[in-house]
Protein backbone atom coordinates (compact mmCIF):
# COMPACT_ATOMS: atom_id res chain seq x y z
CA UNK A 1 0.00 0.00 0.00
CA UNK A 2 1.28 3.39 -1.24
CA UNK A 3 1.26 5.61 1.81
CA UNK A 4 -0.55 9.18 1.01
CA UNK A 5 1.81 13.02 0.58
CA UNK A 6 3.98 13.73 2.95
CA UNK A 7 2.78 14.56 6.28
CA UNK A 8 3.86 17.11 9.26
CA UNK A 9 4.77 15.14 11.79
CA UNK A 10 6.10 12.20 12.11
CA UNK A 11 6.14 10.30 15.61
CA UNK A 12 8.39 7.31 15.94
CA UNK A 13 8.88 4.99 18.73
CA UNK A 14 12.82 4.10 19.94
CA UNK A 15 13.60 0.30 21.08
CA UNK A 16 13.35 -2.18 17.94
CA UNK A 17 11.74 0.98 15.72
CA UNK A 18 14.54 4.22 15.26
CA UNK A 19 17.07 2.65 17.21
CA UNK A 20 19.09 -0.51 15.99
CA UNK A 21 19.59 -3.63 18.71
CA UNK A 22 22.95 -2.08 19.86
CA UNK A 23 21.14 0.98 20.66
CA UNK A 24 22.10 3.48 17.93
CA UNK A 25 20.86 5.60 15.05
CA UNK A 26 21.81 4.49 11.50
CA UNK A 27 23.78 7.49 9.49
CA UNK A 28 20.63 6.76 6.79
CA UNK A 29 17.89 7.24 9.48
CA UNK A 30 19.38 10.37 10.20
CA UNK A 31 19.58 11.52 7.35
CA UNK A 32 16.36 10.77 6.14
CA UNK A 33 14.64 12.25 9.23
CA UNK A 34 17.17 15.85 8.68
CA UNK A 35 15.52 15.68 5.06
CA UNK A 36 11.53 15.49 6.38
CA UNK A 37 12.82 18.09 8.53
CA UNK A 38 13.83 20.40 6.13
CA UNK A 39 10.79 20.16 4.43
CA UNK A 40 8.86 21.14 7.26
CA UNK A 41 7.80 17.79 9.12
CA UNK A 42 8.29 17.64 12.64
CA UNK A 43 9.86 14.81 14.51
CA UNK A 44 8.75 13.27 18.03
CA UNK A 45 10.13 10.81 19.70
CA UNK A 46 7.19 8.72 21.22
CA UNK A 47 8.72 6.25 23.92
CA UNK A 48 8.20 3.98 26.56
CA UNK A 49 11.85 5.35 28.14
CA UNK A 50 11.54 8.12 30.87
CA UNK A 51 12.72 11.10 29.90
CA UNK A 52 16.11 11.00 31.90
CA UNK A 53 16.59 7.93 29.62
CA UNK A 54 15.29 9.72 26.55
CA UNK A 55 17.83 12.72 26.57
CA UNK A 56 21.08 10.98 26.07
CA UNK A 57 19.05 9.43 22.07
CA UNK A 58 17.87 13.57 22.08
CA UNK A 59 21.22 14.91 21.83
CA UNK A 60 22.50 12.25 18.91
CA UNK A 61 18.79 13.62 16.76
CA UNK A 62 19.93 16.65 17.33
CA UNK A 63 16.17 17.16 18.96
CA UNK A 64 15.50 20.03 20.95
CA UNK A 65 11.49 19.77 20.64
CA UNK A 66 9.40 17.71 22.26
CA UNK A 67 9.21 14.05 23.38
CA UNK A 68 6.48 11.61 24.30
CA UNK A 69 8.28 9.42 27.23
CA UNK A 70 7.23 7.02 30.02
CA UNK A 71 4.50 5.12 27.28
CA UNK A 72 2.80 9.10 26.90
CA UNK A 73 2.52 9.78 31.15
CA UNK A 74 5.44 12.09 30.29
CA UNK A 75 5.70 15.10 27.66
CA UNK A 76 9.06 16.12 27.69
CA UNK A 77 10.30 20.15 26.34
CA UNK A 78 14.06 18.78 25.89
CA UNK A 79 15.37 22.89 25.23
CA UNK A 80 14.27 23.66 28.83
CA UNK A 81 14.86 20.18 30.17
CA UNK A 82 11.86 20.24 31.70
CA UNK A 83 8.43 18.06 32.02
CA UNK A 84 5.54 20.08 30.14
CA UNK A 85 3.41 17.73 31.01
CA UNK A 86 3.23 14.62 33.13
CA UNK A 87 0.72 11.56 35.25
CA UNK A 88 2.12 9.27 38.13
CA UNK A 89 0.97 6.00 38.79
CA UNK A 90 -0.73 6.32 42.30
CA UNK A 91 1.50 3.68 44.17
CA UNK A 92 -0.57 2.10 46.77
CA UNK A 93 -2.94 0.88 43.60
CA UNK A 94 0.68 -0.38 41.81
CA UNK A 95 1.09 -2.66 44.77
CA UNK A 96 -2.93 -3.90 44.76
CA UNK A 97 -2.55 -4.59 41.02
CA UNK A 98 1.11 -6.33 41.71
CA UNK A 99 -0.43 -8.33 44.51
CA UNK A 100 -3.82 -9.28 41.87
CA UNK A 101 -1.08 -10.31 39.59
CA UNK A 102 0.97 -12.44 41.65
CA UNK A 103 -2.32 -13.97 42.93
CA UNK A 104 -2.43 -15.68 39.57
CA UNK A 105 0.76 -16.26 38.41
CA UNK A 106 2.84 -16.50 40.88
CA UNK A 107 5.85 -13.85 41.92
CA UNK A 108 6.67 -11.95 39.38
CA UNK A 109 10.00 -9.37 39.79
CA UNK A 110 9.40 -5.75 39.27
CA UNK A 111 10.86 -2.41 38.39
CA UNK A 112 9.79 1.18 38.60
CA UNK A 113 10.92 4.49 36.52
CA UNK A 114 10.55 7.31 38.92
CA UNK A 115 9.07 10.66 38.17
CA UNK A 116 10.59 13.65 37.09
CA UNK A 117 13.54 14.96 34.73
CA UNK A 118 16.23 13.59 36.83
CA UNK A 119 13.91 10.16 38.16
CA UNK A 120 15.65 7.09 38.93
CA UNK A 121 15.05 3.47 37.69
CA UNK A 122 14.68 1.20 40.30
CA UNK A 123 14.72 -2.62 40.18
CA UNK A 124 14.28 -5.67 43.14
CA UNK A 125 15.70 -7.95 43.54
CA UNK A 126 15.55 -11.04 40.70
CA UNK A 127 14.43 -8.25 37.85
CA UNK A 128 16.79 -8.49 34.74
CA UNK A 129 17.03 -5.29 33.03
CA UNK A 130 15.44 -5.83 29.29
CA UNK A 131 18.27 -3.31 27.62
CA UNK A 132 21.56 -3.55 29.63
CA UNK A 133 22.73 -0.53 28.64
CA UNK A 134 20.02 1.26 30.63
CA UNK A 135 21.01 2.53 33.82
CA UNK A 136 19.02 1.01 37.16
CA UNK A 137 19.82 1.11 40.76
CA UNK A 138 18.74 -2.30 42.37
CA UNK A 139 16.94 -1.95 45.97
CA UNK A 140 16.85 -4.36 48.62
CA UNK A 141 13.25 -4.75 48.66
CA UNK A 142 10.22 -4.42 46.81
CA UNK A 143 8.83 -1.93 49.70
CA UNK A 144 11.92 0.22 48.64
CA UNK A 145 10.55 0.94 44.60
CA UNK A 146 7.79 3.38 46.16
CA UNK A 147 9.89 5.63 47.93
CA UNK A 148 9.34 8.26 45.46
CA UNK A 149 6.47 9.08 43.27
CA UNK A 150 6.44 6.98 39.66
CA UNK A 151 5.25 6.84 36.38
CA UNK A 152 5.19 3.16 35.38
CA UNK A 153 6.04 -0.56 36.72
CA UNK A 154 8.17 -3.09 34.96
CA UNK A 155 7.26 -6.54 35.29
CA UNK A 156 8.79 -9.75 34.03
CA UNK A 157 8.18 -13.94 35.15
CA UNK A 158 10.08 -16.46 34.64
CA UNK A 159 8.70 -18.68 33.25
CA UNK A 160 5.59 -17.43 31.60
CA UNK A 161 5.90 -15.26 28.25
CA UNK A 162 5.13 -11.87 27.97
CA UNK A 163 2.01 -12.27 25.97
CA UNK A 164 0.97 -14.53 28.81
CA UNK A 165 2.17 -12.31 31.18
CA UNK A 166 0.08 -9.09 29.33
CA UNK A 167 -2.94 -11.04 29.03
CA UNK A 168 -3.21 -12.16 33.06
CA UNK A 169 -2.61 -8.89 33.93
CA UNK A 170 -5.69 -7.40 32.05
CA UNK A 171 -7.66 -9.74 33.26
CA UNK A 172 -6.93 -9.08 36.86
CA UNK A 173 -6.40 -5.54 36.90
CA UNK A 174 -8.89 -3.74 35.80
CA UNK A 175 -9.17 0.30 36.53
CA UNK A 176 -6.22 -0.30 38.63
CA UNK A 177 -3.98 0.67 35.96
CA UNK A 178 -3.05 0.35 32.16
CA UNK A 179 -1.30 -2.88 31.03
CA UNK A 180 1.14 -2.55 27.92
CA UNK A 181 3.53 -4.59 26.44
CA UNK A 182 6.59 -2.34 24.56
CA UNK A 183 9.02 -4.97 23.75
CA UNK A 184 10.69 -8.29 24.65
CA UNK A 185 10.75 -9.18 28.32
CA UNK A 186 8.50 -5.45 29.35
CA UNK A 187 5.25 -5.87 30.43
CA UNK A 188 4.46 -2.36 31.78
CA UNK A 189 1.21 -1.02 34.25
CA UNK A 190 1.09 2.52 33.78
CA UNK A 191 -1.77 5.45 35.13
CA UNK A 192 -5.17 4.61 34.20
CA UNK A 193 -6.07 5.65 29.99
CA UNK A 194 -2.64 6.97 29.83
CA UNK A 195 -0.96 5.10 26.65
CA UNK A 196 1.21 6.78 24.06
CA UNK A 197 -2.15 8.24 22.07
CA UNK A 198 -2.37 10.74 25.31
CA UNK A 199 1.08 12.03 25.33
CA UNK A 200 1.02 12.37 21.29
CA UNK A 201 -2.09 14.00 21.21
CA UNK A 202 -0.80 16.96 23.89
CA UNK A 203 2.33 17.20 22.19
CA UNK A 204 0.76 17.58 18.80
CA UNK A 205 -1.88 20.12 20.48
CA UNK A 206 1.15 22.27 21.91
CA UNK A 207 2.89 22.25 18.26
CA UNK A 208 -0.74 22.94 16.11
CA UNK A 209 -0.47 19.97 14.37
CA UNK A 210 -3.59 17.42 14.13
CA UNK A 211 -3.75 13.54 13.87
CA UNK A 212 -4.57 13.68 10.00
CA UNK A 213 -0.91 15.15 9.75
CA UNK A 214 0.39 12.71 11.40
CA UNK A 215 2.48 9.65 10.17
CA UNK A 216 3.58 7.04 13.00
CA UNK A 217 6.45 4.00 13.34
CA UNK A 218 6.36 1.36 15.73
CA UNK A 219 6.98 -2.27 16.22
CA UNK A 220 4.62 -3.37 19.66
CA UNK A 221 1.41 -3.71 21.05
CA UNK A 222 1.85 -0.26 23.18
CA UNK A 223 2.11 1.87 19.86
CA UNK A 224 -1.05 0.34 18.80
CA UNK A 225 -3.10 3.54 20.59
CA UNK A 226 -0.53 5.52 18.83
CA UNK A 227 -1.28 4.40 15.14
CA UNK A 228 -5.28 4.41 16.22
CA UNK A 229 -4.41 8.38 16.82
CA UNK A 230 -2.31 9.44 13.85
CA UNK A 231 -3.48 8.77 9.95
CA UNK A 232 -0.90 6.50 8.82
CA UNK A 233 0.80 3.77 10.75
CA UNK A 234 3.94 1.94 9.67
CA UNK A 235 4.83 -1.39 11.56
CA UNK A 236 8.81 -2.35 11.12
CA UNK A 237 9.50 -6.30 10.09
CA UNK A 238 10.27 -7.07 13.13
CA UNK A 239 7.14 -5.67 14.48
CA UNK A 240 4.73 -7.66 17.01
CA UNK A 241 1.87 -9.31 15.41
CA UNK A 242 -0.97 -7.59 17.08
CA UNK A 243 0.36 -4.40 15.88
CA UNK A 244 0.78 -5.24 12.23
CA UNK A 245 -2.74 -6.39 12.19
CA UNK A 246 -3.56 -2.61 12.23
CA UNK A 247 -0.91 -1.28 10.52
CA UNK A 248 -1.65 0.70 7.11
CA UNK A 249 1.96 -0.11 6.26
CA UNK A 250 4.87 -2.89 6.66
CA UNK A 251 8.50 -1.87 6.23
CA UNK A 252 12.00 -3.07 6.25
CA UNK A 253 13.02 -3.52 10.12
CA UNK A 254 14.46 -1.75 12.36
CA UNK A 255 18.47 -2.76 11.58
CA UNK A 256 17.40 -2.53 7.93
CA UNK A 257 16.41 1.48 8.59
CA UNK A 258 12.78 0.63 7.51
CA UNK A 259 11.78 4.35 8.99
CA UNK A 260 14.52 5.45 6.08
CA UNK A 261 12.84 3.56 3.31
CA UNK A 262 9.54 5.06 3.91
CA UNK A 263 10.85 8.76 4.54
CA UNK A 264 12.75 8.73 1.41
CA UNK A 265 9.53 8.19 -0.56
CA UNK A 266 7.29 10.50 1.46
CA UNK A 267 10.29 13.41 0.92
CA UNK A 268 12.31 12.87 -2.02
Amino acid sequence: MVAPSPYSLIATDLDGTLLRGDDTLSERSLAALARAGRAGARHLVVTGRPAPRVRPLLDDLGCTGLAVCGQGAQVYDAAADRLLWSVTLDRELAETALGKIEAEVGQVYAAVDQDGVDGLTLIEPGYLMPHPTLPALRVDRRDDLWCAPISKVLLRHHTLSDDELATTARSVVGSLATVTMSGPGTVELQPCGVTKATGLALAADHLGLSPRQAIAFGDMPNDIPMFDWASYGVAMANAHPELKAVADEITLSNEDDGIAVVLERLFP
